[in-house]
């Protein structure tokens, strides 16, 4: 679960991730969200380093094995 990560998703962390799922493109979620792309690209980042996936797919499968999705 989500006391296995090192360092714990923030809650808007873990809102941006229920959405990688959907392979929405990092501009329809940064609509989404009313925020830049560069912000989306932001929480990505941070999200692939503390879930230790190097992309989309692995943060969404390693998400789903840890019960965060």
């Amino acid at each position: 679960t989500a006391q296995e990560l090192p360092e714990p998703l923030t809650d808007r962390e873990r809102e941006l991730l229920t959405y990688l799922p959907t392979r929405l493109t990092n501009a329809e979620l940064a609509a989404h969200f009313f925020v830049s792309v560069n912000t989306i690209k932001t929480h990505m980042a941070h999200i692939y380093r503390k879930l230790d996936a190097p992309n989309r797919s692995a943060a969404v499968a390693r998400a789903t094995e840890l019960g965060l999705l």
